[in-house]
């Protein structure tokens, strides 16, 4: 026993044979201090609740970050040649350190359970009984120590170059050449092999799951549908997204049941990735489609943009079919197998050079048509499909006879023209529901505030964005790594927690996991998109005049008790 208390009392963990030991006794304590402060800043609220293995993942990040920051703020301060104290001092403000980080971590770790608690209340969530910390605290040391082994090969391999150099160059330039040359061969790996590969798997992997045909998905026999017999589109050949969506259409039947009035079966047209080969065929196909089940022939026309895997929202179509009493048509081309994030990553121009060509195709034939009998054109896109949807039309191009109007929902972060609107917003308006200008042309919509609530009347266009404050996908920052981000001022929106704090680097880091699970929160939070908040935003894009109060709110509280499935 005397030895085993010796051993410990000595802390000679470097002597270990065992590598995890040595590990430990070999890391900086500066990194750790700085990484343990990080590890607590993570523990903190953000837009979306987190489960036990996003906040693992999360800490294991902000600890990695942390320890990388104080590794390198170490390393700048020798470098300089500035003084350091002397061993007894060091020992000393190591203790204190260690003390107060420790202090701050537990109350950190207290807390953690409760801030999340807070965010699942604000969205109307069950409370969760535990926050799993030795599940969490597990999860975030296995995602440090792969990081860590990252960066040692880094450096490690940085080392083996710069030695090398000197022979060629002087000293201090072969240290910057050997990072620089580091550098490439990492990014040479990392993006011409890992992640191409990763992408290619990813895009087969994708493409199968398209092309899987559901048993419980019935070819439609109506003429009039995509994918029937009269079809110029082949049911194969929809994908799973758009099988879903034409099938998801509703009857005449049911819109007559609930209006109690007469109505017309709505007409959905879409265009699969392998209905044809190229975005310009796509486009005309979904224009032959159109003119073949008679759209132009509706009062209402809408380009739907879908999100990258092809998928539509049903809420959004759906209760503007109903509003409209089933005399609508829409028309979707889809243009990858991958979800947003990836096609985003994988291929950003595609999307773009899709929605294009059928903006183009269509919009053409509509301009020629006689004004006063044509139908109201309008656009809609969510997420990724908002995006290429406001990048589909040139301004120059449609302003002598523009199109009637776009509903964007969940824009994400990087929409130029969101990003502009926003940053030019009155003074007086917060970030996550900006005024801009008099509010003729565009207008901002959440679940608590329509898009009417404004006091100039609408121009000849109408254009809505309809945007939740705790979606991360359109509120994530780059620049909150070193910046408070203008939507975490007061006042705040009704669905983000007061408790949140920005914190250097963190809060980049939980937006950023926030977005990978933006797609599971409740309705009308995050990333998902409420019917009855859709059903606000239409009466105000299409000019709705013939549905009074109490019937728009009989039209939300029906669709809020039948929830469209997703």
């Amino acid at each position: 026993m005397h030895r085993i208390y010796r051993f410990f009392s000595e802390f000679q963990l470097a002597r270990l044979p065992w590598p995890l030991p040595r590990l430990l006794a070999s890391l900086c304590t500066t990194g750790l201090l700085l990484g343990t402060l990080f590890f607590a800043a993570s523990l903190t609220p953000s837009l979306l609740p987190r489960s036990y293995g996003m906040q693992g993942v999360l800490s294991g990040l902000s600890l990695a970050a942390g320890y990388g920051l104080g590794v390198a703020a170490r390393q700048f301060w020798s470098w300089l040649e500035l003084p350091t104290p002397d061993a007894r001092r060091q020992r000393i403000l190591n203790l204190s350190a260690t003390v107060l980080c420790l202090i701050t971590l537990c109350v950190f770790v207290w807390q953690a359970g409760t801030w999340q608690n807070d965010i699942r209340e604000l969205m109307e969530l069950e409370p969760a009984d535990s926050a799993h910390t030795w599940r969490m605290g597990f999860i975030a040391g296995l995602v440090f120590l792969m990081l860590l082994g990252v960066a040692r090969l880094f450096h490690g391999t940085r080392r083996g170059v710069a030695r090398r150099l000197p022979h060629f160059i002087p000293p201090r330039i072969a240290i910057a050449a050997g990072v620089l040359v580091t550098v490439v061969i990492f990014w040479t790996v990392i993006d011409g092999v890992l992640l191409r590969y990763a992408l290619r798997a990813a895009d087969t992997s994708f493409q199968q799951i398209d092309a899987l045909v559901e048993t419980d998905t019935e070819r439609p026999a109506d003429p009039l549908r995509t994918g029937s017999d009269a079809s110029l589109v082949a049911w194969e050949d929809l994908g799973r997204t758009g099988r879903g969506w034409i099938s998801s259409a509703p009857q005449r039947g049911q819109i007559e049941r609930f209006l109690q009035s007469p109505a017309r079966s709505p007409v959905r047209v879409y265009v699969g990735l392998n209905s044809a080969d190229s975005p310009a065929d796509r486009a005309e196909l979904a224009l032959q489609e159109l003119l073949r089940v008679s759209a132009f022939e509706r009062s209402v026309l809408v380009l739907v943009t879908p999100t990258g895997t092809g998928w539509i929202d049903p809420s959004a179509i759906t209760t503007l079919e109903y509003l409209h009493r089933g005399d609508v048509a829409s028309v979707a081309v889809q243009y990858s197998y991958l979800p947003s994030w990836l096609s985003l990553l994988a291929e950003p121009e595609y999307g773009q050079a899709s929605a294009r060509a059928v903006f183009s195709e269509i919009y053409g034939y509509w301009r020629d048509l006689p004004a006063h009998s044509r139908p109201r054109l309008y656009l809609h896109g969510l997420s990724l499909g908002a995006l290429n949807s406001a990048r589909a039309a040139d301004l120059y191009d449609v302003i002598g006879d523009p199109f009637h109007g776009a509903l964007w929902s969940g824009p994400p972060f990087r929409s130029e023209t969101w990003r502009t609107m926003t940053d030019q917003r009155q003074a007086d308006s917060p970030a996550w529901l900006p005024r801009f200008r008099d509010g003729s042309i565009v207008r901002f919509a959440n679940q608590n505030n329509p898009p009417s609530q404004h006091d100039a009347p609408w121009g000849p266009m109408r254009i809505v964005y309809l945007q939740y404050a705790s979606d991360p996908i359109t509120f994530f920052e780059p620049q909150s790594f070193y910046r408070q981000p203008q939507w975490l001022d007061s006042p705040r929106g009704p669905d983000v927690s007061d408790q949140l704090r920005w914190y250097p680097v963190v809060t980049m880091l939980q937006l950023a996991i926030d977005m990978g699970a933006a797609d599971t929160a409740p309705r009308g939070y995050g990333h998902v998109y409420a019917a009855e908040d859709y059903i606000e935003a239409w009466v105000e894009v299409t000019d709705l005049q013939d549905w009074s109060t109490a019937d728009i709110e009989r039209l939300k509280q029906y669709f809020t008790r039948s929830r469209q499935p997703r």
